[in-house]
């Protein structure tokens, strides 16, 4: 396979449908030669046979002990055969999958590229004003520490080259938040990562709506200095808004 999407799950019957109704389509897979994995941490809802019936490979976890997304993506990498590893959250939709890949294929594949992010945006039937300008500011700031050399890309969306994977070891799995920062971070030191605006995925605005805003900066804020200046989160366990 070329690409392998991963998709680590806990209790997302609500809104993985809508997403693997999006790239679970033949031509779309025949296409741009991909697979879809799903690596459950778990489920006590419908989950698992949604991914039963609409993903080429579902991990379940069976022991019994919650995982963390750490712990999920990296399971299902190790089960990937493509090339390029596309890790993506279960909330997201795309907003053109064939865009997405087509980019991708014209702008990642063959390049000098290491990993790849793109803008994050929330749904939008449920956007309002405080969305927009947090997305703005947010997807700016990402852009500029990469520019800057400080790897940074959100778990919504990390394409990255299998090898460039493995070399960093994968995501530290010691990590409850800020995980997605800290194997960008450790990329960074062996190559370039390319952030895109002219690519964007759509997210679920359920913890914004839960927590607010200013609670999920904060948690981001300090989980990031703790893993950039001490190698660790604070938080030990991220919270399930469902």
């Amino acid at each position: 396979m070329k690409y392998s999407i991963i998709i680590p799950t806990l209790n997302e019957e609500k809104l993985l449908p809508q997403l693997l109704e999006q790239i679970n389509n033949p031509d779309l897979k025949n296409k741009y030669n991909l697979e879809i994995i799903i690596s459950d941490g778990g489920s006590k809802d419908s989950t698992i046979p949604i991914a039963l019936a609409k993903s080429d490979i579902l991990i379940s976890n069976e022991n019994g002990k919650r995982q963390n997304i750490s712990q999920g993506r990296n399971c299902g990498a190790r089960h990937a055969t493509g090339e390029i590893l596309v890790f993506i959250n279960a909330d997201i939709l795309f907003d053109n999958v064939s865009l997405f890949f087509n980019y991708l294929e014209i702008n990642f594949i063959n390049s000098e590229y290491r990993a790849m992010s793109c803008a994050v945006k929330v749904f939008p039937e449920t956007e309002i004003l405080s969305d927009r300008v947090f997305h703005w500011i947010y997807n700016t700031y990402f852009r500029t520490l990469n520019i800057i050399g400080i790897g940074m890309g959100r778990g919504e969306c990390q394409v990255i080259k299998k090898d460039a994977f493995e070399m960093a070891g994968g995501y530290n799995e010691d990590l409850a938040a800020g995980e997605d920062f800290d194997l960008f971070r450790r990329i960074q030191k062996s190559g370039k990562i390319l952030f895109t605006n002219k690519l964007f995925i759509y997210e679920s605005p359920r913890r914004y709506r839960k927590l607010g805003y200013k609670t999920v900066t904060l948690q981001w804020l300090k989980n990031g200095l703790s893993v950039f200046f001490k190698n660790r989160s604070l938080d030990k366990e991220w919270e399930q808004v469902r």
